[in-house]
C-alpha cells in the first residue's frame, strides 16, 4: 500500500525519546476529552434512546440529524445521501478540507435492534452504559465526536482533511452496489482509513489488552438446493431411487466440513430443512418443509456464511465447494448459489500494519500498553473492506463494548474517552504531514 514506507520510517521517528513527549495540543487534546466527559455520555444516551434499527428509515435519518447537529459547528460541510433506492435510509457524510493527509473515518447509524425489539433504552450502572448500539454503533460514533471537538479545541482541526462517512445500513445492507457505491469512492480518495467499530480485548496477565485490527474478514452468503427422485421409502438406495434429497444434502454438508477448511477460512450452515417438498421464504430466513417417514425426500435446501481473509480464498473455497456439490449421490442433484451482495475481505498488508505503528507511537507516548495485532477470526465483517483493496487503514477504533447485537448490550464508558483521545492525537498528527 503506499503509506507503508512512509508509515514505517515515521513510526521508528516517534520511538526516540526526542518524540515520546506530548506536545502542547496533545494535552490539550486530552484535557477537552476529560472535561466533557459527562457531555459525551448525555450525548450518547440521547442517540441510544432515538431507536435507529436499519429498517427503521426514519429512525436512522432521526440520529443522522443528532450527528449532523455535533458536526457541523466544527466546520464539517454536510451531505445526506438518500438510499431509498437500495430500501434503506441513507448515509450522512461530512467533510472538512485540510491540508494535510486525507483521512476517512467510517462508522455507521443504524443498529440490529428494530423498533418492535424490547431493549430500547439507555441504562447507566457506574462505568457501563447499557442500550440498544452503545457500543455497536453508536458508541463509536461517539468517540469520533469526542476526538474531533478535542482537536477543534487544541487548533489541530483547522490543518485537517477529514471525511466522516456514517453509514445507515451496516446491519443489513441494500444491495451493495448501490449502498457502498460512494463510501467505495470516498476511499479511492482518502489516504488512510479509520474504523471506529469496537475495540477488541484480550486477556492478559495484567488484564484486559486492547488489541489492533489490522483485518477483516468477508462475508458471504451461499444456497444449496438439492432435488431427487420421491418414491416409497421402501426403495431408498436402490437404483431406481437412488439415495434422496436429504441424504444428499448431508454429503454435501458433511464433505465442506472435512475437505474445505483452512486458516482463517469458516463456512457455517445456518439454516437446513427438507422432506417431500421445502421452500425457502422470501426472506431467506425460514424454510417450510413437509414431508413422511416413508416418503423419500425429494427436495432439501440448507443455507450459511462464508468468512475468508482474501479474494484468493474466497475463490479457493467456493471452487471446492462447487467441486463437491458437482458430485451427486445417484438420484440427485444439487446447485449451490453464492449470493452477489456480500462484504469483502480486509486483508491483513504492510500498510495496515504501518497505521497500527503509528497508533503505537501515540500509545507510548499516552503511557499505555502498545497495541498487538488482532487475529482477524475474532471479528465480523464491516465497512471498511470495502475501501481496503484502495486505502491503508485500521479498525477497532470505537469503544469495548460486551454483549453486542443481544438485549443487554454494554459499552464500557471509560474506553469511549481512552479512543477519542488515541484517536484524537493520531489523526491531528497525520493532518501535519504532507500528502
Amino acid at each position: 500500500m503506499r503509506l507503508a514506507a512512509a508509515f514505517a520510517a515515521l513510526a521508528l521517528a516517534c520511538a526516540t525519546p526526542a518524540a515520546a513527549r506530548l506536545s502542547a495540543p496533545e494535552q490539550k487534546m486530552i484535557a477537552t476529552v476529560d472535561a466533557e466527559q459527562e457531555r459525551t455520555v448525555a450525548m450518547l444516551e440521547t442517540w441510544v434512546n432515538q431507536n435507529s434499527g436499519t429498517l427503521n428509515a426514519p429512525g436512522v435519518a432521526a440520529v443522522g440529524k443528532m450527528v449532523r447537529a455535533e458536526l457541523e459547528p466544527l466546520g464539517f460541510k454536510i451531505e445526506w445521501l438518500n438510499m431509498t433506492s437500495a430500501g434503506r435510509a441513507g448515509h450522512l457524510v461530512a467533510r472538512r478540507k485540510g491540508r494535510g493527509k486525507k483521512m476517512l473515518l467510517i462508522g455507521h447509524l443504524d443498529t440490529v435492534f428494530e423498533p418492535d425489539s424490547p431493549f430500547q433504552r439507555w441504562t447507566r450502572r457506574g462505568n457501563d452504559g447499557e442500550g440498544p448500539g452503545a457500543g455497536d454503533n453508536k458508541g463509536g460514533v461517539a468517540v469520533i465526536v469526542a476526538a474531533l471537538r478535542a482537536m477543534h479545541a487544541a487548533g489541530t482541526l483547522n490543518k485537517a482533511d477529514i471525511t466522516v462517512f456514517l453509514t445507515g445500513d451496516e446491519e443489513d445492507s441494500g444491495p451493495v452496489g448501490i449502498s457502498r457505491r460512494d463510501l467505495i469512492a470516498e476511499g479511492k480518495k482518502a489516504d488512510v482509513a479509520l474504523d471506529f467499530e469496537g475495540l477488541v480485548q484480550l486477556a492478559g496477565a495484567d488484564g484486559p489488552a486492547d488489541m489492533g485490527s489490522t483485518a477483516r474478514r468477508s462475508s458471504d452468503e451461499w444456497t444449496l438446493n438439492v432435488t431427487a427422485r420421491g418414491g416409497h421409502s421402501s426403495g431408498i438406495f436402490t437404483p431406481g431411487s437412488g439415495h434422496g434429497a436429504i441424504y444428499e444434502a448431508a454429503r454435501i454438508i458433511d464433505a465442506f466440513r472435512r475437505e474445505v477448511r483452512e486458516d482463517k477460512l469458516t463456512f457455517n450452515v445456518g439454516l437446513i430443512g427438507g422432506g417431500q417438498a421445502a421452500e425457502l421464504s422470501a426472506d431467506r430466513i425460514r424454510i417450510a418443509a413437509g414431508g413422511k417417514t416413508n416418503i423419500i425426500a425429494a427436495s432439501a435446501i440448507a443455507r450459511g456464511d462464508l468468512r475468508a481473509i482474501s479474494p484468493e480464498q474466497i475463490a479457493r473455497a467456493k471452487a471446492k465447494m462447487e467441486a463437491i456439490v458437482a458430485q451427486p449421490l445417484s438420484g440427485a442433484t444439487a446447485k449451490i448459489e453464492f449470493m452477489p451482495d456480500g462484504y469483502p475481505p480486509m486483508a491483513p498488508t504492510d500498510g495496515n500494519r504501518a497505521v497500527l505503528s503509528r497508533l503505537n507511537a501515540v500509545n507510548r507516548d499516552l503511557g499505555l500498553a502498545e497495541m498487538g495485532e488482532l487475529d482477524p477470526v475474532k471479528r465480523g465483517a464491516g465497512d471498511i473492506s470495502f475501501v481496503a483493496q484502495d486505502v491503508d487503514g485500521l479498525a477497532g477504533m470505537g469503544p469495548a463494548s460486551r454483549g453486542d447485537h443481544a438485549p443487554g448490550e454494554t459499552v464500557d464508558i471509560a474506553s469511549i474517552f481512552k479512543q477519542a483521545k488515541r484517536a484524537a492525537i493520531m489523526m491531528s498528527r497525520l493532518a501535519a504531514e504532507k500528502r
